[in-house]
């Protein structure tokens, strides 16, 4: 009988490490589980997403805010970062500043987009003389449409760059455009110079 009782604890006993290991491992692995993708980038030859977003300029904030389709007959660069006064981003928006006429030309419309405010947006374009407002998606809904929101709890855009051809449509794109990189910049002048003609 005593054989029969330890059997019987030891069997109860095992089964119960046993459960506990597997719940432990199962909650690890949720832990650990990736984040869902983000959702995907508008392809090149789709009408690009439209949008309505307050925007501000070295002056402040837009009395109007900026509507994609009515920009149609032009060619709009969309370009999201992901924060003002950052590295990368400073960097870039010096780049399209000091070299506007080159890399864009007459009749393009350019609209750098991040989740900051209007009243950092209008600062930060006086300070560095910008010739264009910055475009402000706070919450990133619309960086989400353009598959540059990376994840649902994201609190900054990705650097997805996107030139929209006067009909509309996606002309070209470069998903994680490179700042610090010569090449992006030449690239980007070309498929611009591409979507004017």
């Amino acid at each position: 009988m005593r054989i029969s009782r330890f059997v019987v604890v030891s069997a109860a006993l095992s089964a119960f490490f046993a459960a506990s290991a597997f719940a432990q491992g199962a909650t690890a692995a949720a832990g650990s589980a990736s984040p869902p993708p983000a959702p995907p980038a508008p392809e090149v030859g789709t009408m690009a997403p439209d949008f309505t977003l307050p925007w501000a300029d070295s002056a402040g904030t837009r009395s109007a805010p900026v509507k994609l389709s009515e920009l149609r007959g032009k060619v709009v660069v969309i370009a999201f970062y992901p924060a003002d006064r950052t590295r990368g981003c400073t960097a870039e928006m010096t780049k399209f500043r000091d070299e506007y006429k080159t890399l864009f030309g007459e009749n393009v419309v350019v609209l750098p987009i991040s989740g900051d405010g209007l009243e950092s947006h209008a600062s930060w374009a006086k300070e560095m003389s910008m010739p264009f407002a910055l475009v402000s998606d706070q919450g990133l809904k619309i960086a989400e449409l353009y598959g540059a929101k990376r994840t649902p709890a994201a609190t900054t855009a990705s650097r997805h760059t996107f030139v929209v051809g006067k009909d509309g449509k996606i002309a070209w794109r470069q998903l994680n455009f490179q700042p610090l990189t010569e090449t992006s910049y030449t690239t980007m002048a070309a498929e611009i110079s591409k979507a004017r003609q």
